[in-house]
């Protein structure tokens, strides 16, 4: 870190850190490339969450399950799923076997199975995948450091004799495969903890031996099986692999982050700008201790960066869902892009910024620009009901947007500080307050404000030599009972304003005025809003609707000057 003066001191711990270390195996790469890049098409996807996934489940899915979430990914365009580690258990042996015989896999999708370099194990893999038309076999063998030394107790040619040999009859059984095409793939397990220089000899002899080639690639997969460091050497590691690999163009170089240190897509991001060409990873990022790398955020990522992903997430909702389903496990309401709050603002800045936001994009817009949101909720299927809520940090931009979005009621803008204020005071109590709370609040406060003075009709006459004066004579109920009163203005609110003044001595003035249609045909109807001064220099709105704009406009006027001084116990509430 610089050598820079704290602004305060931070307190020791007393957690026991000098037990631990760097235990991660970084790559000398001074001349790094990869920060520079921009991933500008998606990689190959692969979907582990029947595997890796699954096996990291309190209640692993059973077949109905399974074949949910493999339907499912099919629908969302993933060309390669890995289905299962047949040769681990029966459920997942079975699985594979319906797979082939019910022919429910599409022609263009890849099914991966997942076994040990063990023979018996490998023969068990092939024997569930008899008579598929494409699959990879995909096999893998611990390489890191500490497993030699703690788990095999066996030297690097102990650990690439193990690899090699299960690629001979990897290839062996692949070549007595009938009806179909099998693509071979392998894993160093515990790459982040394997010297990259032997990966590199360890991965060049499996290829070697596979005999790969451009037109027959293998898939060379290098695993964060744990994640050991920061998501820059994760890169390094994958730029150094890419730069020295045998026979890179007969090479598919693929990655599978996990997320011990909460960096998985930072990983994998670095990774593929590092030249890696396929990610595994599964649904909203479920698998062991902190999961897989999320493969909806990082499809999702390249969708807001202008990238086609190349994967169906328009019904993000239904997505989720479904894994929660199959997985049995919640997605958190802050996951990014699926959880239920992310696309919502509380912050009353925030919601201000997106309102305006909203008011200045077109229907049809090029581009989209809206403060704090990174892309258009309606592209995952989100609705905007929900993109902002109300709680006590909201402000006036927080309510105005639930009225209009909700409700069709444009609030002028001294109006909704007024009104904000009136639900501020409910949420400081605490909690959130719902739409039609606050829309219940709103016709509380407003719309409901009918005393003293009532409003029951009118009749209005236009001046034959001058359009704009006009006279009304209403019908008035006030405290004393029904009242005739008659005026003439400049238009009818002002007529309306110098009638009451003369039939019932009610002196105001006219701040602000502002209408609009609320709906549209046959079930349109007018908003209108007032504003007024009393002779005491008070301020006051008032708000009405009816589908005639002339007669919502007097219940506005009558509902500011009752709000203006209201009867005990009459139910309006005041500012």
């Amino acid at each position: 870190m610089a050598d820079v003066k704290r602004i305060s001191a931070q307190q020791p711990s007393s957690m026991p850190f000098h037990l631990y270390g760097t235990y991660a195996y970084p790559a000398h790469l001074p001349d790094r490339t990869w920060p520079d890049k921009i991933i500008a098409e998606a990689p190959l996807w692969c979907s582990v969450d029947l595997r890796d996934g699954n096996q990291a489940l309190i209640d692993p899915m059973d077949v109905p399950r399974k074949r949910q979430m493999f339907e499912v990914l099919v629908e969302m365009g993933f060309k390669e799923i890995e289905v299962g580690f047949p040769s681990a258990s029966a459920p997942d042996f079975e699985f594979c076997r319906m797979l082939v015989e019910e022919n429910l896999v599409p022609d263009d999708v890849w099914i991966q199975v997942l076994t040990q370099s063990r023979p018996e194990l490998i023969e068990r893999t092939y024997e569930s995948i008899a008579g598929a038309k494409k699959a990879i076999v995909h096999l893998y063998n611990p390489t890191s450091e500490l497993q030699r030394r703690v788990v095999y107790r066996l030297d690097t040619e102990g650990i690439s004799d193990i690899a090699i040999s299960g690629t001979r009859l990897c290839k062996e059984l692949a070549q007595q495969h009938e009806g179909g095409e099998i693509r071979f793939e392998y894993s160093p397990e515990s790459f982040t903890g394997t010297e990259i220089d032997y990966a590199l000899e360890v991965c060049n002899a499996v290829s070697a031996e596979w005999g790969a080639t451009a037109e027959d690639p293998i898939i060379l997969n290098l695993p964060a099986t744990v994640e050991m460091a920061t998501p820059n050497t994760y890169g390094d590691l994958i730029e150094y692999f890419h730069r020295n690999v045998d026979n890179r163009d007969a090479v598919v170089l693929s990655l599978h982050p996990h997320n011990d240190r909460g960096c998985g897509v930072a990983a994998a991001e670095f990774g593929v700008m590092a030249g890696a060409d396929r990610v595994e990873g599964t649904l909203f990022g479920n698998g062991e201790r902190t999961g897989n790398v999320d493969i909806i955020t990082l499809a999702m990522n390249l969708f807001s960066q202008g990238v086609d992903p190349e994967l169906d997430i328009s019904h993000i909702d239904h997505l989720r869902r479904i894994a929660e389903y199959c997985n049995q496990l919640p997605v958190h309401p802050r996951h990014p892009y699926g959880g239920d709050l992310v696309y919502t603002a509380f912050s009353g800045s925030h919601q201000d910024a997106i309102k305006k936001g909203f008011e200045a994009l077109a229907d049809d817009y090029d581009f989209w620009e809206v403060p704090y949101l990174p892309i258009d909720p309606a592209h995952v299927g989100r609705t905007y009901q929900d993109v902002i809520r109300v709680n006590s940090q909201s402000g006036k931009g927080g309510v105005a947007y639930v009225m209009k979005n909700s409700f069709g009621l444009d609030l002028p803008r001294r109006l909704q500080i007024e009104f904000s204020s009136v639900i501020q005071a409910i949420t400081d109590e605490g909690g959130e307050i719902l739409p039609e709370a606050i829309k219940k609040t709103f016709d509380e406060t407003y719309l409901h404000a009918e005393s003293p003075y009532t409003y029951l009709g009118h009749r209005s006459y236009f001046d034959s030599e001058s359009s704009d004066e006009s006279e009304v004579e209403a019908t008035i109920k006030g405290p004393d009972g029904e009242v005739r009163a008659k005026g003439r203005g400049n238009g009818p609110l002002s007529a309306f304003k110098t009638a009451l003044a003369d039939a019932l001595g009610i002196e105001v003035s006219l701040v602000d005025y502002h209408e609009h249609a609320v709906g549209a045909g046959a079930d349109a109807t007018a908003a209108a809003y007032v504003e007024i001064e009393t002779p005491s220099r008070d301020v006051y709105w008032g708000a009405a609707l009816h589908p005639n704009i002339v007669t919502a406009s007097f219940r506005a006027l009558l509902s500011a000057i009752n709000r203006s001084h209201p009867e005990p116990d009459s139910g309006v509430l005041a500012r």
